[in-house]
């Protein structure tokens, strides 16, 4: 089962649009040493749209060479062509990867025949345990929780979900209707501060950004919710709350999520998107560094 925090890794790549390996394992090794859950690579933060099937498979062994079993690894391999996520998942199988996340077909809408053909085609020829990825904000695609039981019901190795969603309803009808069914079914929000909303109504943690810059922040609210320690909970909330203030710091927030993670390493390293010159100017950083400084 899939709980706790996970971190979808940023993807660094240098000025000729190569992956920064030394910065890439700079920040591993950080959140390794954080006590992450696992690391998720490739996700939207990830970058998935900005590299090519053959170079997602070199960063994928790149990155499970690099944690050797310290922590676990999910891979993002979403894509809209079937066979290009199915191949991307023996990759990672072969790489010693613990689970993918696939996000739903985007661009077009598909109607839930559709969406179902989609993951039960995958799921058929997949062997690595599967997480669904709702993000209807950018792929104009919803999993509705009747779907996904059934997707649940009929193959066994779709273990979980991530749910980005503005909703914290959304989680709890996911938690109503599934949990009774499979009770080890991991759901996970997409949405940093509905960490302990998502505990509360029954979910499993987050695969949440900001744990790129500030891992111990949500690990530490974590452990305390667990230890029911409601008051130090409450007191990390507004540490939480205060920095969700990064994501609109920059369009886009990618952005300056790079740069908070460059100040948090004290690296020198390429900040933009793949290929892009896209940089915060100077005002925009010191209102990161006023962010993501919490002390």
């Amino acid at each position: 089962m899939f709980k706790g925090i996970y971190t979808p890794m940023i993807t660094i790549f240098d000025n000729e649009g190569e992956v920064d390996k030394k910065s890439v394992r700079a920040l591993v090794e950080k959140l390794i040493s954080d006590g992450v859950d696992g690391i998720v690579i490739l996700g939207s933060i990830g970058e998935f749209y900005n590299l090519s099937p053959d170079e997602k498979a070199e960063y994928i062994k790149f990155i499970t060479e690099t944690v050797a079993g310290r922590t676990k690894v999910i891979v993002g391999t979403s894509s809209n062509n079937i066979k290009e996520v199915i191949e991307l998942n023996k990759c990672s199988k072969e790489a010693g990867a613990d689970a993918v996340l696939i996000v739903t077909p985007y661009y077009f809408s598909l109607n839930e025949h559709y969406v179902y053909e989609y993951y039960g085609t995958i799921a058929q020829n997949t062997e690595l345990p599967i997480l669904l990825y709702n993000f209807p904000a950018k792929t104009n695609t919803n999993l509705s929780p009747d779907l996904v039981l059934k997707l649940v019901t009929e193959f066994e190795n779709i273990v979980g979900i991530k749910d980005t969603t503005d909703s914290i309803s959304n989680v709890r009808k996911f938690v109503d209707k599934i949990k009774s069914v499979r009770k080890d079914f991991s759901i996970l929000s997409g949405f940093d501060e509905y960490l302990i909303p998502n505990l509360q109504v029954g979910g499993d943690g987050i695969i949440g950004g900001l744990s790129n810059i500030n891992a111990k922040l949500f690990i530490d609210t974590y452990k305390a919710f667990m230890d029911k320690d409601f008051e130090k909970v409450s007191v990390l909330q507004k540490d939480i709350n205060k920095l969700m203030k990064l994501y609109d710091l920059a369009d886009p927030f990618i952005v300056a999520m790079k740069e908070a993670v460059r100040m948090t390493l004290d690296l020198d390293f390429n900040t933009s998107l793949r290929n892009y010159t896209i940089k915060v100017d100077e005002i925009v950083k010191k209102r990161i560094i006023d962010t993501i400084n919490l002390k």
